[in-house]
């Protein structure tokens, strides 16, 4: 959505919008931050399918709240702080299990919640399964960097900025992940086109 004079609106514009009234402001603050949800959420509960109706329920929590938020400028880590909420209240949950894609049976297809992606043409259904297996079981820490890095297409820089840390802490969450991963698909068939990946 673009301004008076074309130039893209801030967040803070479009927050103000939507609290006049205009709720079309909000559907473009949705556009900006649903895949970063998505990916946080992820990141959180680690599974695809709960992370997606997370974030839908993140932005609603937003759009509901958006009169508490005291500065409009900071939207996105107002909105990631309601995200973060949501996940700690499905992980509390006592009707929720934990349970990873590679425990799912054979009547479950890993499709379902992980689509191939132009950077991956040479993954199956099962090499993305065992792949999203193994960055689901990733430390929090290493794990959020690389649902953003790989779901956003981030620079470390991006990514240091919106987690609040170094880029140097970035890379050295990225190189400690993709060791992890690369250690954890040894043991799985289909390690070499798995491994590209990373």
């Amino acid at each position: 959505m673009t301004g008076p004079e074309g130039a893209l609106m801030t967040d803070a514009e479009l927050v103000r919008r939507t609290l006049a009234g205009r709720t079309t402001a909000y559907e473009e603050l949705v556009r900006r931050w649903a895949a970063r949800v998505t990916a946080l959420c992820h990141a959180k509960v680690r599974r695809a399918d709960a992370a997606a109706d997370l974030a839908q329920e993140t932005l609603l929590r937003g759009f509901r709240a958006l009169g508490t938020l005291a500065d409009p400028a900071k939207f996105g880590s107002w909105l990631c702080g309601i995200a973060l909420r949501a996940c700690l209240d499905w992980l509390k949950a006592k009707e929720r299990k934990h349970v990873h894609f590679s425990a799912l049976g054979p009547d479950r297809n890993p499709e379902d919640f992980l689509q191939p992606s132009d950077d991956s043409p040479g993954l199956d259904a099962d090499e993305r399964g065992r792949l999203l297996a193994a960055v689901e079981a990733l430390p929090e820490e290493c794990r959020k960097v690389v649902m953003l890095y790989y779901y956003e297409d981030w620079t470390y820089k991006g990514l240091a900025e919106f987690l609040g840390v170094s880029a140097a802490t970035i890379n050295a969450r990225l190189t400690k992940a993709r060791a992890m991963l690369r250690e954890r698909l040894t043991t799985s068939r289909g390690i070499e086109s798995c491994e590209r990946q990373f």
